[in-house]
């Protein structure tokens, strides 16, 4: 069945918008080399050449080979290659072994990129008999989808960079800064009255399926911090123990830190740190290895690249516990808390589980969210590398609680 035409503005701010979320996905490719794009440093990280890959099918699977009449894949064998979960779709490449595809080669994956993205401004410039709603609607999921895989590809060339001992900075010499903004000083306590609060999605504009239906939860009186807990916060947790405390810990947690030998957030290095050899000129104290490289701790920045373990032993250690998704979405409402967005994602101690009455999405991407709720924990707001226009209140990420290479801090709640 085709629906109702799509008004010549409708389509054409649909193709800009593509084509400026495809665009910025190769600008964050564009400081890195060949090698470092093909470069997977742990399981649950991709490499850049693999999100560049991923995105696109996405598009051609998703939305070409359904909607676009007479589409001839570019390379057949990049459905198994570039399949990332869909266990509808078929079998795939192993997940811990996408550091292996020295082939396709990275040029090979730009001229993938544009013969899809030529054939999606096709099919928007002229969608002939295809249901225009639904073009429309795929193509705002992969949108968001690209989005989302934009912040992974930072974070993840990140984390390889990490591992290099000469620790090179993903910015170049001279380009703007990518910093955590510096918070206000002190923290102070925002009282919040709990009662009913109508959480998730309002029904205006896009949404992924996980922030539906709206509903409403009850709150108990509650305080929730201003603003973020800094580096300087945490340094004072590292000072008193924090790290050998096992009464702070949840288990899983505490063993976490005996196995992996965690003493603090996972780009600190301290002054015996021997990567700091390679570094020139370093002056004493912690050091913490981010986007424009190695830089003195900003003991007014907020905590970043922090486990949800790590975040709640401070809490324990502060006297104070991390808020729940619901009293995080409820507090922006609350002009005095500030930092929501923008810096860090913030923990909560909220699993990831569905709301009352969630249904997936239909058809393929029904694998998009609904099948991992469970064993994660949510994480609200955003961060310094979540991509413009992909930021909402009732957003809900999610990762497994020993995860620390994102940019994930933490905000303090405590009850009344």
């Amino acid at each position: 069945m085709t629906s109702t035409r799509p008004t010549p503005h409708a389509a054409n701010a649909l193709r800009e918008r593509f084509g400026a979320v495809r665009a910025e996905s190769l600008s964050l490719a564009s400081p890195l080399s060949a090698e470092d794009q093909c470069i997977q440093s742990m399981p649950d990280a991709s490499p850049t050449k693999w999100h560049l890959a991923h995105t696109t099918w996405f598009f051609e699977t998703v939305l070409l080979q359904v909607h676009a009449t007479g589409y001839h894949a570019f390379d057949p064998r990049f459905h198994y290659l570039f399949n990332s979960y869909y266990e509808a779709l078929g079998p795939r490449h192993p997940r811990p072994q996408r550091g292996l595809l020295t082939r396709p080669s990275h040029d090979e994956v730009l001229a993938y990129r544009a013969h899809v993205d030529a054939a999606v401004e096709r099919l928007l410039d002229a969608p002939g008999d295809a249901d225009w709603d639904a073009v429309a609607s795929v193509v705002t999921l992969g949108m968001h989808h690209e989005q989302q895989h934009q912040e992974l590809l930072v974070t993840d060339i990140l984390h390889a960079f990490s591992c290099n001992p000469l620790l090179p900075a993903y910015r170049p010499a001279g380009a703007p800064a990518l910093r955590l903004a510096s918070a206000p000083q002190p923290m102070r306590w925002c009282p919040r009255p709990g009662g009913l609060v109508e959480i998730g999605h309002a029904g205006e504009g896009f949404a992924f399926d996980n922030e539906t239906p709206r509903h409403t939860a009850l709150l108990q009186p509650h305080a929730m911090a201003d603003r973020l807990v800094t580096c300087g916060d945490f340094a004072q947790f590292i000072a008193d123990g924090g790290y050998q405390r096992p009464d702070l810990w949840l288990s899983d947690g505490w063993a976490a830190v005996k196995a992996q030998g965690w003493r603090a957030p996972a780009y600190w290095l301290d002054a015996d740190d021997p990567r700091l050899a390679h570094q020139g000129s370093v002056a004493g104290g912690w050091q913490v290895f981010g986007l424009n490289g190695v830089r003195p701790l900003d003991r007014a920045a907020p905590v970043a690249q922090l486990s949800l373990y790590e975040a709640a032993a401070y809490a324990e250690w502060a006297g104070a516990r991390l808020p729940t998704e619901f009293e995080w979405e409820a507090a922006l409402a609350d002009p005095a808390v500030t930092q929501m967005t923008g810096h860090v994602w913030q923990w909560t101690r909220s699993s990831y589980d569905p709301y009352p009455g969630f249904r997936p999405m239909p058809g393929v991407a029904a694998e998009y969210n609904g099948k991992f709720m469970v064993g994660q924990v949510v994480l609200r707001g955003s961060s310094l590398a979540t991509p413009d226009g992909h930021v909402r209140p009732s957003y809900r990420n999610f990762f497994p609680p020993a995860a620390r290479w994102q940019f994930s801090g933490l905000r303090l709640a405590k009850d009344l």
